[in-house]
């Protein structure tokens, strides 16, 4: 498939007006501009049918750890009579019936007095949501992702992300021997160029500087100056309670170190990758690994202290995968069952093409002292 017509000639007509477009505009108007957008358009993004997998696809096992976990933080807050549960990009819904349907089965009275809101750019997939949680309508709510970054949302419980921070447009940076430029994308005969200058904004060298980052001479990076900005949000929307992010990323001195010469943009179509991202406008997605380190200062500033940062495999292994195994196990599961549920968990677990230690769990709290999280259980101090 090639580029979405309607959005290539949007881009190239805001280039020809404004001469150029930081790399960041780019990606966002690719990902969201609305209708036309990666994410803002209709179609399956996500599964068999769609471009990739992600953890939730995998085995409904993966919701049901995360549903143990976001138990406890219930208990943790002291069993409240209003507890939320803000999943941001929420997509058709798969998570959120796989955690609820845990909840209703293992803790019907957490069940009884929580919402699950359901926040998702992509207007179309309400349909879907709505059908996939029939179920669970009483315990659901909607808001737009422009609800959380105004301010308009505030309650306690948890706000919850699996691979949203990854899709946030990031700004390209190079350094030269003339200091560090900005990557601008540009226009030549219809198709799309870059070009380096000057940064569009101090906020990209401050940015390397905080997070202790200095790239070498030809080497790019991407910054997430968008991610900052959401958790900002997230911490002015949370009362009390937890942030849960699951995504892949590394910390700053591993995101930036020297063998990531061209940094780690890479798009997705048809469960295929590559790293040209002026090609399929509007129709693959765009992808960068997510700066924990950043969001771990970002969470501090803005009262979200750090409780827990560890590889998937370490956070589901501590909520609870081996108890529920053996609960499956005892359930009277087929051997046939037993085998296929094994295959998925070690996708999930294993490094080397699964996604145990590729993927990073990081839990914020706010206005709570000292957790006792499940993920917590038999790994020493944090």
């Amino acid at each position: 498939m090639e580029s979405t017509p309607a959005l290539k000639d949007i881009l190239l007509e805001r280039i020809w007006k404004a001469g150029r477009l930081t790399f960041a505009d780019f990606m966002a108007a690719c990902l969201y501009e609305p209708g036309l957008g990666y994410y803002t358009s209709p179609g399956r993004k996500v599964g068999a049918e769609g471009d990739f997998y992600t953890s939730m696809n995998v085995h409904l096992m993966f919701g049901r750890l995360i549903a143990r976990e976001i138990s406890r933080m219930w208990e943790i807050l002291g069993s409240p009579e209003s507890f939320t549960i803000a999943e941001a990009g929420a997509g058709g819904g798969q998570l959120a019936r796989d955690i609820l349907d845990t909840i209703a089965e293992t803790n019907r009275s957490f069940y009884d007095v929580l919402t699950y809101r359901l926040i998702e750019k992509e207007p179309t997939l309400k349909e879907a949501q709505q059908e996939k949680l029939t179920r669970h309508l009483a315990r659901l709510s909607w808001s737009a992702p422009e609800d959380l970054a105004a301010g308009r949302l505030h309650f306690s419980g948890c706000v919850l992300s699996n691979e949203l921070i990854d899709a946030m447009p990031v700004h390209l940076v190079e350094m030269t021997p003339a200091g560090l430029m900005e990557v601008y994308v540009t226009a030549i005969d219809g198709e799309f160029g870059e070009m380096l200058d000057e940064p569009s904004t101090p906020a990209l060298a401050d940015y390397l500087k905080e997070n202790g980052v200095t790239l070498l001479a030809g080497q790019r990076g991407e910054i997430n100056l968008a991610a900052t900005g959401w958790l900002r949000s997230v911490a002015d929307t949370l009362e009390k309670g937890f942030v849960l992010t699951i995504d892949y990323g590394y910390e700053a001195d591993e995101l930036y170190a020297p063998m990531r010469k061209n940094g780690t943009l890479l798009c997705y179509y048809q469960h295929t990758t590559c790293e040209d991202p002026y090609t399929r406008v509007g129709a693959q997605d765009i992808t960068s690994h997510v700066n924990f380190t950043a969001l771990i200062r970002e969470g501090v500033k803005c009262g979200l202290h750090r409780a827990w940062f560890g590889e998937q495999y370490r956070f589901l292994l501590g909520a609870g995968l081996m108890e529920e195994m053996l609960a499956l196990e005892k359930s009277g599961a087929t051997e046939t069952e037993l085998l296929k549920t094994r295959l998925a968990l070690k996708k999930l677990m294993l490094p080397d093409g699964g996604m145990g230690d590729t993927f990073r769990v990081l839990i914020q709290a706010k206005e709570v002292e000292d957790p006792r999280l499940l993920c917590m259980r038999d790994w020493g101090k944090f």
